[in-house]
């Protein structure tokens, strides 16, 4: 699916004009990822649509007084999943956390060069309830492969709703910044951007 055939699908589903917004929102979040991600237009997993998949793969070694002589190494994975929906429901929200742990069971292979992997679900929505926003921001899912000696997988939920500038995420999701710019802090002297923050896990 390419981006003009998002901004075609979604006349279908509503005003127009707001089909349009939600269309053009969803190619400046693609804008802001295709740095990190390597992203597709549409994809299906287990009856699920997504338009936009991202993944992004980033390897951590340590080298010992020559580059050709590395220890510890480890990878850490992310997918991220976004589709637009109206409205969202607890249900909705309860099938992708599913669909996250029988992910985790296809496509991680748990060793002990697996460091981490999270499997990030974003919902483009109207508008937020008190009830989804409530079970997003107390979300947590972590899961311990052989007691961590095999690294770790998360869950994570973002629900945004980009005409009335409201976000809301699960407590690791931190990809704020590519889904709502509109709530960007002051420019911290200190390196903390989402990115950064991922980096810096992997080097603890």
């Amino acid at each position: 699916m390419t981006r003009d055939s998002v901004r075609r699908s979604s006349e279908s589903t509503g005003d127009a004009d707001a089909s349009e917004d939600n269309a053009a929102y969803l190619n400046r979040v693609a804008d802001r990822l295709e740095h990190s991600y390597d992203l597709d237009w549409e994809r299906h997993v287990h009856g699920e649509s997504f338009e936009l998949y991202g993944r992004l793969r980033i390897e951590h070694r340590k080298q010992f007084l020559h580059p050709s002589i590395t220890y510890a190494d480890h990878g850490s994975h992310e997918h991220l999943f976004v589709r637009r929906t109206s409205p969202v429901k607890r249900a909705d929200l309860d099938r992708l956390v599913e669909l996250g742990h029988t992910l985790a069971e296809e496509w991680i292979d748990p060793d002990e060069t697996h460091y981490s992997t999270e499997f990030t679900f974003v919902l483009i929505a109207p508008e937020i309830t008190d009830a989804v926003r409530a079970f997003v921001d107390g979300f947590r899912d972590r899961t311990l492969l052989k007691l961590g000696f095999y690294g770790h997988y998360e869950v994570n939920l973002v629900v945004v709703a980009p005409e009335r500038q409201e976000f809301v995420a699960s407590t690791n999701a931190e990809i704020e910044a590519a889904f709502a710019p509109w709530d960007r802090q002051e420019p911290n002297p200190e390196p903390g951007g989402w990115f950064d923050r991922l980096v810096g896990r992997l080097r603890s």
